[in-house]
């Protein structure tokens, strides 16, 4: 089991401070319909001096779920418990945890939906009554005992909300879906976290960055950190449109943003499945990959962006794929 407890009310040491996570909501770029409703339910929760109600976010890695729920502590100034669900392996490992929280702490389960069944419904009294029920001893002799919880806020994050059990998803009263990011604000996240590290990026250079990340805030961050790396070396440490078209080629991302494995999966449905339909557990075969890896790494943008449409009968290529990989749609098999 693995747990970190975070004050979000300490001041910011020089770690903190070359995080490139936003830590209010006035700094998070995005997601500006889920921003305006949690703003309102964390003044209203302020204002009663009540715990925020417990959050679920759901969405493809990489789009803020972690950093929006540090925020949420940090607006309710309140401390930040961090765990996921493959971490906590037992039942008392949970229970440890949340008799451990203060009044009105946030507890973040990140992969909420990989948490064991029996570790799950000693969340069901916990989120809606504020106690636990623990099991003394063993047989005959075995013993119920109920112990009151502090007030916290449960914050809930998955990439596969489909796989969260029915009681496990109604007892979150606030339920938000994180979307792609659109090119301007991942051009702003871009120049942000640039002035944060101190990379001169022009606009031009920022906004090629950003229409290669994928919609999503980490691929930006994390491309720009590459070519920080390629502009030191051949460009005096200045990221321009150039620049960054350079240091993209020799990371192998395209113009639209896909990298080796999402090209490896249209061309695999292209050549080998004349376009498709072929079913999710042929494709990972075929291409060596985990079905996991597929379904939330690969799939999401490829759906987003028309490379890719599922039906019950399998994936299929579109014509964007064909018109992307250069091949006529007169190759494929009828």
């Amino acid at each position: 089991m693995r747990t970190e407890r975070i004050s979000t009310t300490e001041p910011e040491d020089e770690a903190a401070l070359g995080s490139l996570r936003p830590r209010t909501i006035a700094e998070f770029v995005g997601q500006d319909e889920i921003k305006e409703k949690l703003q309102i339910y964390i003044s209203a929760a302020k204002a009663r001096r009540e715990p925020l109600d417990h959050v679920l976010l759901n969405g493809p890695p990489g789009l803020g779920k972690t950093t929006l729920a540090q925020i949420i502590a940090a607006e309710m100034g309140v401390g930040f418990r961090v765990s996921s669900g493959p971490a906590i392996e037992k039942a008392g490992d949970l229970a440890a945890i949340l008799t451990n929280l203060h009044p009105g702490d946030v507890f973040f389960i990140d992969e909420i939906h990989r948490l064991r069944r029996n570790v799950e419904e000693i969340l069901y009294p916990a989120m809606e009554d504020g106690k636990i029920d623990i099991i003394l001893g063993e047989g005959p002799n075995a013993q119920s005992l109920r112990i009151d919880l502090p007030e916290f806020t449960l914050v809930g994050a998955t990439t596969r909300a489909g796989l969260l059990s029915a009681p496990m998803r109604d007892r979150f009263e606030v339920s938000f879906r994180l979307g792609f990011y659109t090119v301007a604000e991942l051009t702003r996240i871009v120049v942000r976290s640039g002035e944060l590290l101190g990379i001169s990026v022009s606009p031009e250079g920022a906004a090629e960055l950003a229409k290669r990340a994928r919609g999503t805030p980490r691929i930006a961050n994390r491309l720009l950190r590459r070519t920080r790396d390629y502009a030191e070396v051949k460009a005096e440490g200045r990221i321009d449109r150039e620049i960054a078209r350079s240091a993209l080629e020799m990371l192998q991302i395209d113009e639209a943003g896909l990298d080796d494995l999402d090209r490896a999966v249209l061309r695999a449905l292209v050549d080998k499945f004349a376009g498709g339909p072929v079913g999710l557990e042929t494709l990972a075969a075929c291409l060596s990959e985990e079905k996991d890896t597929i379904t939330d790494v690969v799939e999401p943008f490829l759906l987003q962006e028309g490379f890719l449409q599922r039906t019950p009968q399998g994936r299929v290529a579109t014509d964007r794929t064909y018109e992307h990989l250069g091949k006529p749609r007169s190759d494929r098999l009828l």
